[in-house]
């Protein structure tokens, strides 16, 4: 079984650069998308209707913001795009599907690097997801939460870890954050399942030379239940091509939904 996550950094630039056909090769079971920037309406077939998936998609009510969507090839026994609160429900960050025993989620946790009030707003949803996670971690449902977390957990997640340690998305309390999720709650980083290698980035700032030089953050994961620890067979971060300030994460689970 094999799960994709990308922030696209907008659907339709993606498009553009060429993302779907590229998609097209992968044999992908479950593609989660985030930050689309997009109203459904103002898409192409192509985008809401690729062939072979059912496709699902809670965008923000600003327009041109934020938004995520999930591609699967089997069509779920439900879809929930709600969180419960204002902030995450009307910025579109929120979708899971379930099949059977599993859920997929696509998830776009705030960005607090433009502003001190955005950060709260990070910090609320931290506060307020943390719950929603214990109880995943108790439910007799396997999980994979993919996604832009908009945090790098470790040194070895970040390149200029000292630089940037007053900086929003390698803070001590939203690393502390992360180690509670999955040193105490118990949640799994799949792709540190896989691969322990240092400069195993997925995102880099456009400014300077980030990109060439690979001064990049590991902003994307896909957090797993222990269940599901075993299953993880294979993780790569595709860099052969640029779709996005984001490279898309690819892990392939030994899991098959009936």
């Amino acid at each position: 079984m094999r799960v994709i996550s990308v922030n696209v950094n907008g659907i339709r630039a993606a498009h553009r650069k060429n993302f779907f056909v590229w998609l097209k090769k992968q044999n992908a079971d479950f593609i989660c998308l985030q930050e689309t920037k997009a109203q459904i309406d103002q898409l192409s077939d192509e985008i809401t209707k690729p062939t072979g998936y059912y496709s699902y998609f809670n965008d923000a009510v600003k327009k041109g913001y934020s938004g995520v969507a999930l591609y699967a090839r089997k069509k779920p026994d439900k879809v929930i795009d709600k969180l419960g609160w204002k902030n995450a429900d009307e910025e579109g960050r929120f979708l899971q599907a379930n099949f059977g025993p599993l859920s997929i989620i696509s998830i776009y946790f705030p960005s607090g690097s433009s502003s001190d009030e955005r950060q709260a707003i990070k910090f609320d949803f931290l506060d307020r997801f943390m719950p929603i996670l214990k109880k995943m971690r108790k439910d007799k449902r396997q999980y994979i939460i993919c996604g832009d977390w908009n945090i790098a957990h470790k040194k070895i997640d970040i390149k200029n870890w000292r630089s940037n340690q007053k900086n929003s998305g390698f803070l001590p309390e939203e690393r502390e954050w992360m180690d509670n999720l999955f040193e105490k709650v118990g949640m799994v980083d799949s792709f540190r399942v896989i691969n322990q290698n240092e400069e195993q980035y997925t995102w880099w700032s456009n400014r300077g030379q980030a990109w060439q030089n690979n001064v990049g953050w590991r902003l994307d994961y896909q957090v797993v239940t222990p269940e599901l620890k075993n299953k993880i067979i294979a993780a790569s971060i595709y860099k052969d091509d640029r779709f996005s300030d984001h490279a898309p994460l690819t892990i392939d689970y030994d899991f098959t939904i009936t």
